[in-house]
């Protein structure tokens, strides 16, 4: 009787599980702007475009411990709106800000890139952009040297009252 109750529970067991994965429901994965979506801008003649002023930019020599910034201008060339879902530095040193709202056709914006120059040296750093223009993703860069801030003169030593002996 053990034997028929065991087997009959392992028979179950197997058709409940072939039940599940019969029955599962994959998951469409969710289209990004870099996904689907973004070949679709890429094969559309009126997407929007981006038109840089400029796509490098460098600071030059800049002191340590000053943050620095620019605005990389552009215009959307295209017959579509532009609408940038993300802006990711290269590094935590760069912060970027975009705009949020759908930049139309024939106008422009920018994006602001700070850079906290903390490290002596050169740098040079990318800002990738991410949207539903025609190239759905668009690299800035800047660059430029940190210079280390010149030895100070340290003031004088205070006398130690208590080595005084005019005290």
């Amino acid at each position: 009787m053990k034997k028929i109750f065991i087997t009959l529970f392992v028979a179950a067991l197997s058709v409940s599980a072939m039940a599940q994965q019969n029955n599962a429901v994959k998951a469409q994965p969710a289209q990004s702007a870099t996904g689907a979506g973004a070949a679709v801008a890429a094969d559309n003649p009126n997407a929007g475009d981006f038109q840089f002023a400029e796509e490098t930019y460098d600071f030059g020599k800049i002191p340590k411990g000053t943050p620095v910034t620019h605005e990389f201008s552009f215009t959307n060339t295209g017959k579509e709106p532009i609408v940038i879902s993300n802006v990711q530095a290269s590094c935590g040193c760069t912060t970027p800000k975009w705009p949020k709202e759908p930049i139309l056709p024939g106008k422009t914006s920018v994006i602001n890139v700070q850079y906290n120059a903390a490290n002596p040296g050169g740098f040079n750093k990318s800002i990738t952009i991410t949207s539903n223009a025609k190239s759905p993703t668009k690299v800035l860069y800047i660059k430029g040297t940190v210079e280390a801030q010149s030895e100070q003169t340290t003031p004088d030593k205070q006398p130690n009252m208590l080595s005084n002996p005019n005290n």
